[in-house]
């Protein structure tokens, strides 16, 4: 079990600090740049930073990783609007990106949270990996708020705004995957073997009830724990083999049971 941990532990070390480039390019008709990298995951997110004078910054878009090049080191972002510090009581400017300009990615990776089916494998976890834990009770408040008893992904997305924070980690029998928050992509799977004794839905939360709204999509009470948070993995990580594969594991072994 040491072993393991001490695996995940130097993975977030390698993760964990903000990945600092300058834009090499932009198009946008097609919401895309690009930087230069020696070495990213697809999937990554994070912002892009225009300079409006000097030590005068603004942060203009969101972007996330969705191509990468080893032979020539290019990374494709995707580009949407940043709405983290809206407030309409503000002016915007009407600034634009232009090449040069910086890009920060995998910003808040220092900062996880964790969904788990029970409080002994929550404590396991989180004092076994090393990073700044946010606690899932301020996630099951934030859903609470928003009427959603089942988490949705615009629900993780809340979080993230909210609290600054970079990753998710979701245990799904004997596997931790570890998940951009943003972009809901798997960055890693890993062995977690724990016994799991009890459930507790829709996450192990200290928070005794959450609130539901009376109709729409994340109204309705969780009833099963893997089924949704693979389904929901699933939904953003279609073509991830290992993924599949346990998905197809865990189904089988349903069947027998």
């Amino acid at each position: 079990m040491k072993h393991l941990f001490l695996l995940l532990i130097l993975a977030l070390g390698l993760s964990a600090s903000t990945i600092k480039t300058t834009l090499l390019s932009i198009d946008y008709d097609k919401n895309r740049a690009t930087v230069k990298l020696d070495k990213i995951d697809i999937g990554i997110s994070g912002f892009l930073v225009h300079t409006l004078a000097q030590n005068h910054t603004s942060i203009l878009k969101n972007v996330h990783v969705i191509a990468y090049d080893k032979d020539t080191k290019i990374a494709t972002l995707e580009m949407d609007d940043f709405n983290a510090l809206k407030n309409n009581a503000l002016p915007t400017g009407k600034w634009k990106a232009v090449v040069g300009d910086k890009v920060e990615l995998a910003f808040g990776y220092s900062r996880s949270m964790l969904i788990a089916p029970s409080e002994e494998i929550y404590h396991r976890i989180t004092k076994s990996v090393q990073t700044q834990w946010v606690h899932i009770d301020i996630f099951a408040t934030v859903i609470s708020y928003r009427g959603h008893p089942t988490p949705l992904k615009e629900d993780f997305n809340a979080m993230s705004v909210a609290s600054s924070v970079g990753l998710l980690f979701i245990y799904l029998d004997q596997k931790l995957y570890t998940v951009d928050i943003k972009t809901f992509v798997i960055l890693s799977i890993s062995d977690a073997p724990l016994v799991q004794d009890t459930l507790q839905l829709p996450f192990y939360s200290r928070v005794v009830h959450i609130s539901s709204n009376w109709w729409g999509e994340g109204s309705s009470e969780l009833k099963a724990y893997e089924p949704y948070y693979f389904g929901l993995l699933k939904e953003y990580n279609p073509r991830n083999k290992e993924l599949l594969k346990n998905i197809e594991k865990f189904e089988k072994g349903q069947n027998n049971d």
